[in-house]
């Protein structure tokens, strides 16, 4: 029996509320992948109207003014049980056990929630790293954002202990990270890594990451000595 091939991705646009009410955290473009949700939005996509000759596809506006109520609902990222909403419950559920709460309160629509306490930034690289780069679902903007955000506030010195101690998925992520906007910004000053964490850094770009090496061995910058010491 052969198998089932997978659909294409259906790439949604954005969509525009007529209240001009927004999720801070919804991207401008997304895809859908699950077979049943592409079959869903199909559906209820209305057929479009013939006029005088030529086919009109206003019900594909991006303000929605056409759109079926059904399919309304499915496309709005406020909707309690539209797509979006699914995507970005399915994101929270899957985040670690100590990040949960935190990540269900982004999924909700929180613009600052509260960061957690308590948590090895080991963990939050490994759930980075966990973050799949395609296809991306209406939560991947969430996805790349929230560990972001609680790593871009820790010290080096804090980030580079945590890369000695992360597992496989943790360097996938501290890799993202350290090659990333919210590290590269730093002074060179609070770029400084010690050997031992910048090796490993290093180490996975170069099997794993190699587009990210270049930016790595640039901005890593070394300290004195190995020095770093777990307060």
């Amino acid at each position: 029996m052969k198998p089932i091939p997978r659909p294409q991705p259906l790439v949604m646009g954005d969509f525009s509320r007529r209240d001009g009410a927004r999720h801070p955290h919804h991207p401008p473009t997304y895809e859908i992948s699950d077979r049943d949700e592409i079959k869903a939005v199909t559906a209820a996509r209305p057929h479009p109207v013939e006029d005088r000759g030529f086919t009109c596809m206003c019900a594909e506006s991006s303000q929605g003014a056409h759109l079926t109520d059904e399919a309304v609902r499915l496309r709005d990222p406020l909707s309690p049980d539209g797509i979006p909403a699914r995507h970005r419950a399915r994101w929270a559920a899957a985040a670690p056990e100590r990040l949960r709460e935190y990540a269900r309160a982004l999924a909700r629509g929180e613009d600052e929630p509260g960061l957690p306490r308590g948590v090895p930034l080991g963990v939050v690289f490994s759930w980075l790293g966990a973050v799949r780069e395609e296809p991306r679902d209406a939560a991947w903007l969430l996805a790349e954002r929230a560990p972001v955000r609680l790593l871009a506030g820790a010290a080096t010195e804090e980030l580079a202990w945590a890369v000695r101690e992360t597992d496989r998925a943790g360097l996938e992520g501290a890799v993202r990270f350290f090659a990333s906007e919210e590290f590269t910004a730093r002074h060179p000053k609070r770029r400084r890594v010690a050997d031992t964490a910048r090796d490993r850094l290093l180490g996975h770009a170069r099997s794993h990451r190699p587009g990210d090496l270049p930016v790595l061995e640039r901005r890593l910058l070394r300290t004195p000595q190995d020095r770093v010491r777990r307060s």
